[in-house]
């Protein structure tokens, strides 16, 4: 068997540990510690949660989507393949390492993603941005750390918890989606979210696009419309 190969390694902001940039032969893994955040093999789940919030608001001729986490980019492309040429998608990073190995290593897997015209890279942490909308985006999707449940940063607690999700909200226009991904359900994760006023459905989502591997959770929340 070919051995993993340890390409680079960066710090996560604020004391959340070090990622390692993995390679075997042609399939990557980002690593934090023992745990596998992303294998470039692994995308079902990712993908399905753009596909799934795309779907509640393809009939908007300019969506604006903002994505909390670059990671493999598996999110990114999903939404480029299902929105159409007048959308414009915001990728919020915190780690600017994990650009860099877009760019870089992992450029082949990006593909032309990332230079195209419908999309911006911040390299910032995707709570700020959130918290500086106001009815700006027809939806948000979170792929950060491994859901409200995180591993990396105590921080990413406040994308989740009560004062972050009605922040979601506002920073949605009505009838705008939040979508979120986890490894792991949480029953208490869809009651703060009817609790900030937005309309819930849970779902789940196989790691692997054939519909194997690990059963993740994706919620969409959707902030209703104003009466």
């Amino acid at each position: 068997m070919i051995p993993w190969q340890l390409l680079d390694t960066a710090e996560i902001p604020g004391g959340g540990g070090k990622l390692r940039l993995m390679k075997r032969g042609g399939e990557f893994s980002i690593m934090l510690g023992d745990n596998e955040l992303m294998n470039s093999r692994v995308s079902g789940s990712e993908t399905a949660l753009a596909g799934l919030a795309c779907a509640r608001i393809e009939d908007r001729p300019r969506p604006q989507i903002l994505i909390g986490g670059l990671g493999m980019g598996f999110t990114l492309r999903a939404a480029l393949a299902a929105l159409g040429p007048g959308a414009g998608i915001v990728v919020a990073e915190l780690v600017p390492a994990v650009v860099a190995w877009a760019k870089g290593p992992m450029a082949e897997i990006f593909g032309t993603s990332l230079s195209d015209r419908r999309v911006a890279i911040r390299e910032d942490d995707v709570g700020n941005l959130i918290k500086a909308g106001h009815a700006t985006y027809d939806a948000i999707l979170l792929d950060v750390d491994n859901g409200p449940e995180g591993l990396t940063r105590e921080a990413n607690d406040n994308l989740y918890d009560r004062d972050g999700l009605q922040a979601a909200r506002s920073a949605l226009v009505p009838g705008g989606v939040l979508a979120v991904w986890s490894s792991a359900p949480d029953r208490r994760f869809s009651d703060h979210l009817r609790r900030v006023g937005f309309a819930v459905e849970e779902t789940g989502a196989r790691a692997h696009r054939a519909g194997r591997g690990a059963r993740h959770v994706i919620w969409l929340a959707t902030r209703p419309l104003d009466p």
